[in-house]
């Protein structure tokens, strides 16, 4: 398991980081503003505050199935690197330290009970090389999720536990990372499972078509 300093130091992009994920049925859809950051927390690392949807028109896509680009802290607007299957490739400089990241949105979700509302769902994977992070797999799931509760990444015959705070997921064992990104690569999906703080069970199910080049076009771009 992380030892909490260290995870704080890992976990500054899921604060500063909007993730925008639009496809043609979201056209008419609020894209949402940057979040404010959270309180430090003593026993849980830090997490992306779910900012309420604003209009934004800038934001909307214009029929396509591009991902828009997403917000970070201090105004600083991402660039898009490329689109590959279902994720996109991005890179911004918040107060003048480069980030990279891939990032996708669910391409199945179910809830029990269902129908319960929540916010999207994203899955990211950043790098940051002033902290000399890279590859480091996060999720936003669109709710609180319940104290004291882990999500579960399922990939293939293989489950990693995350830790969780609000609506933020990270792997509890960082050793794991460098071999779940090998294996998201050559895998076709990846599926998580939360419990919400209404004791809401959700899956989501991210398709990885894509991934393997998005990640090499970050790679590039953030060495």
């Amino acid at each position: 398991m992380h030892h909490l300093p260290q995870a704080i130091r890992r976990l500054p992009f899921l604060v500063c980081a909007v993730l925008v994920l639009a496809s043609a049925a979201d056209a008419q859809q609020a894209a949402p503003s940057a979040p404010a950051k959270p309180n430090a927390a003593k026993s849980a690392p830090k997490s992306a505050a779910k900012p309420k949807p604003k209009a934004d028109p800038a934001m909307a896509p214009t029929g396509s199935t591009t991902p828009a680009t997403p917000s970070v802290a201090g105004g600083a607007q991402p660039t898009l690197l490329g689109t590959y299957g279902e994720w996109g490739a991005y890179t911004a400089s918040p107060g003048g330290r480069k980030i990279c990241f891939a990032l996708a949105k669910p391409t199945n979700s179910e809830t029990v009970p269902a129908n319960r509302p929540r916010d999207p769902a994203y899955m990211f994977v950043s790098s940051r090389p002033a902290e000399k992070v890279k590859d480091e797999v996060s999720i936003v799931i669109g709710y609180g999720f319940k104290h004291d509760t882990d999500a579960t990444l399922v990939l293939g015959g293989a489950s990693y536990a995350m830790y969780t705070q609000e609506d933020g997921a990270w792997l509890k064992n960082a050793a794991e990372e460098a071999h779940l990104v090998d294996a998201m690569r050559k895998g076709s999906d990846v599926t998580i499972k939360g419990t919400s703080a209404r004791g809401t069970s959700t899956t989501d199910v991210f398709s990885l078509r894509g991934l393997a080049q998005a990640l090499d076009k970050v790679g590039e771009e953030c060495q």
